[in-house]
């Protein structure tokens, strides 16, 4: 089980920024059209590459309905977002540091969580002027760290839509990028061609990358993205590029199962290298 301490957003600031940290968009969301994907493990395990890179990095769980992403590391609650929107934490105070290595002097790969709580329906209970502002508080932390990788509710609600950043676009210097996450079964990639196109009506279309996860290989993964861009191409007259492909890995349960980083438990198994290398490209984008 990792590491946590409290970390607060001063204490970010003071991290040396990333010599490539300017040239991708600031926040990436990670988003899909239907649960069971593996959408928050891939948000986890790409926060972690990142920070393997250099970057400092902080992970929302933005569904707090279904919200795992302590669950899956192993933290202790207490801090999270509803304490937030409730008024009673700021969320410099309910950011909590995740460090993978069980050595606390081994930081490597360690960043920075915004935890959701699963079970709370704050979201679905506040305006959309509250839910805007919450949206603007994350955008403020993006002039702190080098990348804000939001892990989302999935479907297509307003809360997605909202902790996108797509409808904060004109906010900021560069769009968001959205990830979208699927697999090759057919609910799958329906659900997140929904997502895609109620992305696309927003003006998000330009800034979505295709993630495949757990493809039998890489091929197999190519041909699943081929199937989305087509239809992309053809209803909604957008080519969303793909970020990479995830092979099917036995590693991936064996460290949710252990609450442990697959980039701390296996750093040289099929999936770790994949997410490491959509790392790097999305580092260039």
């Amino acid at each position: 089980m990792g590491q946590t301490g409290q970390t607060t957003a001063k204490a970010a600031r003071q991290r040396p920024p990333a010599d490539h940290a300017q040239k991708a968009p600031k926040r990436i969301a990670i988003a899909s059209g239907k649960g069971g994907v593996g959408k928050t493990w891939f948000a986890i395990t790409l926060a972690g590459a990142l920070a393997e890179r250099g970057d400092s990095v902080l992970l929302v769980d933005g569904d707090l309905g279904l919200a795992n992403v302590d669950v899956q590391l192993g933290l202790a609650g207490g801090r999270d977002i509803a304490a937030v929107i409730s008024g009673q934490l700021s969320m410099d105070d309910a950011i909590t540091r995740y460090v993978p290595h069980a050595n606390k002097e081994d930081a490597t790969g360690g960043f920075d969580i915004l935890a959701g709580r699963s079970g709370s329906a704050t979201f679905a209970s506040l305006s959309k002027l509250e839910l805007k502002g919450f949206s603007l508080g994350l955008h403020a932390l993006e002039n702190v760290y080098d990348r804000l990788i939001v892990d989302l509710g999935a479907g297509v609600d307003q809360t997605v839509m909202t902790l996108s950043g797509a409808t904060d676009a004109d906010a900021q210097e560069m769009s968001p990028l959205v990830v979208v996450v699927l697999t090759d079964e057919p609910t799958s990639l329906t659900d997140a061609y929904a997502l895609i196109k109620m992305m696309a009506m927003r003006g998000s279309g330009p800034n979505i990358r295709i993630v495949v996860n757990m493809a039998d290989d890489m091929a197999s993964g190519k041909a699943t993205y081929h199937s989305i861009q087509k239809a992309c191409q053809n209803f909604l007259k957008i080519d969303p590029l793909l970020a990479g492909i995830v092979r099917r890995d036995p590693n991936v349960k064996e460290s949710i199962r252990r609450q442990k980083s697959l980039l701390a438990g296996f750093p040289t198994t099929a999936a770790a290298k994949d997410v490491a290398k959509i790392a790097a490209n999305l580092s260039k984008s």
